[in-house]
């Protein structure tokens, strides 16, 4: 199915209750061991084992830190029957232990490895794209004929592992992976979230018609447009053929390390939590799995008090089709709007700006020797200096904003441009510098009618989105909505504004409440704040800039749609894993994170390799004890390159293509 089809299907119902209102969405409640999931029980949190499952005292140990953490769901690799077999020992040493947490076998490719998990634990992961099917990166025509005499082979492979699981009492989660579609749905659908929607509901018709309903499903990506397309889309289909409302398991698949990890995670889990779609979350950190589980409770526990929010207006006609990416339409204002990337504004409103060298922590950087000035990849496109103009020149690539009132006072207004509140804006005269580009703030509380013919007046206006609402997202979701249906085209910038919180909490508040927005195309610029408190507790001003300056280039970048660095698909590891996920990722990072724009998949194994890496430049991946494929796009290139010379032959593969730099150069260019 092409891109303009799924375009132009008619959604006649909603992924979510309300678009305005928080409502966590209400599933059937799924017992998996004593710790249930959907419902009105909590969101839960889980995460999975990165040891040798044969390993019984690793694993066991692993899976006691990780409840220590707050896991209420540990998963364990079961790549062959012996792993399964050996999911026994592990449980009666846990049990032995104190440790009751359900226990979820995870597998791939190896059907009579869960038929043998599923008498053991308490839940069992499939994955439909390689349960029943071998991936070749085939494409096969099939008549309708055919096609049924699939789905009735996927039958009978399937059928044994519901009747076990109907026996024992044990749970299911059905997880379609984006970047392990099978051929036969590659096939008919096409790369696309129907097509990883699809691919679960062959296996949910089965059960269904088994009496069968103990559930979960997921819908994972490592593309967080994609992801949660398909998981709304997933809603979408559940109500409309009538099938049962399961739990969702909520992940973004290869989120990486550190910063970026966090972030990638709560743009895509954030955007569907804000519409009350999960029931359980995994962070996919290329951590050790215990440090998931605070990143996953932060993300959850946002939205433990989030009903009862302050009220906001019903969007009743939503002008977007939730389903497929499409950019607002807007006109350009000087570099803002139109074709240009979404923009990047820092507050400097709260800091004492007084040097050249006070622009370093947003990329730009002051040479005195030759008297000029340079940028890196991720150096601000406008700096907000609220009543305080800055008092020194900045860079040709450096714009100023100025609160109205001090703009006006300016004798040298040249790269300022002035910030309006509404009822300033208001009054503003046509004949006043009509053609300047001006930043006019709009809350969410109190657009007007006014307001609105205001924008339409004034092409040289860019809208700065606030507002105050507990249900921040949706709420400035609504104003995005009444400009579309009112052809308002003036681009908008969201602001958002949060107190003394720490970095984590900011990656995932401001990730969840810009990303979500930035993944429907509602957008053009990021404007972010922290109170004065939380700088000074940082000691160093200049540290607590960068990190926003970071964050907001890495929201854009996770909702992919400005790339300024370089992106690493990386897995979290599990017991399949053929090499050190985290001291390989971090070695790959330091040789090649100069890069611009290049997308490198790391993945342990096979069955995290090709696929599961679905848009990654390059892959590099586990094939054997010490051997490493390496992948352009999904062909394999190397087949079995020594672990010690992998990285040289990555660089060497990005240099054929003509897309490599050295740091040296790199170096030289900023000078």
């Amino acid at each position: 199915m092409s891109d303009s089809q799924i375009h132009n299907m008619a959604f006649t119902k909603k992924y979510t209750e309300s678009l305005s209102t928080y409502k966590r969405r209400k599933t059937r409640v799924v017992n998996i061991g004593d710790v249930p999931m959907g419902g009105d029980f909590p969101i839960r949190l889980q995460s999975m084992t990165t040891t040798d499952t044969m390993n019984t005292e690793a694993t066991v140990a692993q899976c006691l830190r990780m409840a220590a953490a707050g896991c209420e769901y540990i998963r364990i690799t079961a790549p062959s029957v012996k792993e399964a077999e050996n999911l026994q020992n592990i449980k009666d040493e846990l049990r032995k232990r104190g440790c009751t947490v359900p226990l979820v076998a995870d597998i791939h490719f190896t059907p009579n490895a869960a038929e043998v998990a599923a008498r053991i634990v308490e839940k069992v992961r499939v994955n439909p794209g390689n349960y029943a099917d071998k991936k070749r990166f085939e494409t096969i025509e099939y008549t309708d004929a055919s096609y049924q005499a699939e789905l009735d082979r996927i039958r009978e492979k399937f059928v044994p592992l519901v009747k076990i699981c109907k026996e024992h009492g044990t749970a299911m989660r059905i997880g379609t992976n984006h970047g392990s579609l099978s051929d036969r749905i590659l096939s008919r659908y096409g790369d696309t979230p129907i097509g990883m929607v699809e691919s679960a509901l062959e296996f949910i018709r089965i059960c269904e018609e088994m009496n069968y309903f103990d559930i979960v499903i997921s819908m994972k990506a490592s593309n967080t447009q994609v992801m949660v397309q398909a998981y709304r889309l997933l809603v979408e289909k559940l109500e409309e053929e009538g099938l049962q409302p399961y739990p969702l398991h909520l992940g973004v698949t290869e989120a990486g390390e550190a910063e970026d990890g966090r972030i990638k995670s709560a743009v895509g889990i954030g955007a569907l939590l804000e519409d009350g779609l999960g029931d359980t979350i995994r962070v996919s950190l290329t951590e050790e799995p215990e440090y998931e589980i605070p990143v996953a409770a932060k993300l959850a526990e946002r939205y433990v008090h989030r009903e009862g929010h302050s009220p906001i207006p019903e969007i009743e006609n939503y002008p977007i089709n939730p389903y497929a990416y499409k950019r607002r339409e807007t006109k350009e204002v000087y570099t803002v709007g139109g074709s240009n990337v979404p923009r990047v504004i820092i507050d400097l409103s709260r800091v004492n700006v007084s040097d050249y060298k006070d622009l370093k922590s947003i990329g730009h950087f002051y040479l005195p020797e030759p008297d000029k000035w340079t940028m890196n990849d991720q150096g601000a496109d406008f700096v907000y200096s609220g009543s305080t103009p800055i008092s020194f020149m900045l860079p040709m690539g450096l714009k100023e904003i100025v609160d109205y009132k001090s703009w006006l006072s300016l004798t040298d207004k040249n790269n300022k441009y002035p910030y309006l509140q509404s009822e300033e804006a208001l009054a503003w005269s046509s004949d006043t510098l009509s053609e300047l580009p001006a930043f006019v703030e709009v809350w969410s509380e109190t657009l007007s009618k006014e307001q609105i013919e205001c924008f339409r007046q004034h092409a040289n206006f860019i809208a700065v989105l606030r507002t105050a609402n507990e249900h921040a997202m949706p709420a400035i979701r609504r104003i995005f909505s009444i400009f579309i249906t009112e052809g308002i085209q003036n681009p908008c910038i969201v602001r958002r504004d949060y107190g003394d919180i720490d970095n984590e909490h900011l990656y995932l508040y401001a990730a969840t409440d810009v990303g979500g927005l930035l993944i429907d195309g509602l957008g053009d610029g990021i404007l972010l704040g922290r109170s004065a408190t939380a700088v000074l507790e940082q000691k160093e001003e200049q540290a607590a800039i960068k990190v926003v300056n970071a964050l907001s280039f890495g929201i854009l970048q996770a909702a992919r749609t400005r790339m300024s660095k370089t992106e690493y698909i990386s897995c979290p590891s599990c017991g399949r894993t053929l090499f050190d996920l985290q001291e390989t990722t971090a070695m790959i990072r330091k040789r090649t994170d100069h890069l611009k724009g290049i997308k490198i998949g790391i993945m342990g194994c096979i069955v995290n390799g090709p696929g599961e890496m679905a848009d990654a430049d390059y892959g590099y991946v586990g094939v054997g004890k010490g051997k490493i494929a390496l992948y352009r796009g999904q062909e394999v290139i190397k087949k079995a390159v020594s672990e010690e010379k992998a990285v040289d032959e990555l660089i060497e593969l990005i240099k054929e293509d003509g897309k490599w730099i050295s740091p040296m150069e790199m170096d030289l260019q900023l000078k």
